[in-house]
């Protein structure tokens, strides 16, 4: 009979590498097999326009916001979109499909380099995958010409 034997530098190093795998496979698994579904039972708005108050953090002029476009705010991880005059929407910044953050906003999506991933300024639904969660909502205020963070 032959026994293997392993150094403690190799198990050592297993170990290490199983320490940061399970917490990566965790993060990217579900019961189905498939994107786990990052948004939960959160819920959480934009706003129309008409909404006053709100002591969060100023973002931007409403004027800094392009009609159906948006701006990404990298700082904040979050999107704040205008898909129509003074309505005006928040999205957190991060792809549902492996959590690269979002690059840029234009043709009416909010859009993921890493993969190709497109989310709609409307209502963050995936307008073209990998991804197949949506972007959590993020609420926000607006008052005046002021959006700030909810």
């Amino acid at each position: 009979m032959t026994s293997a034997k392993i150094s403690r530098r190799t198990l050592g190093g297993l170990a290490a590498a199983a320490g940061v795998g399970v917490p990566l496979l965790a993060a990217c698994s579900s019961d189905s097999g498939t994107a786990a579904d990052p948004v939960g039972n959160a819920t959480s708005g934009g706003t129309d326009g008409n909404a006053s108050g709100g002591s969060g953090q100023a973002l931007a002029k409403t004027s800094d916001i392009e009609v159906g476009g948006g701006t990404i705010f990298t700082d904040e991880q979050v999107v704040v979109t205008q898909p129509s005059a003074g309505s005006f929407k928040c999205f957190t910044a991060i792809c549902t499909h492996q959590g690269c953050p979002v690059a840029s906003v234009s043709d009416g999506t909010i859009n993921c380099d890493c993969h190709g991933s497109q989310f709609s300024i409307e209502d963050g639904s995936v307008v073209s995958g990998p991804a197949t969660f949506p972007l959590a909502e993020e609420k926000i205020t607006v008052t005046g010409n002021s959006i700030s963070l909810a």
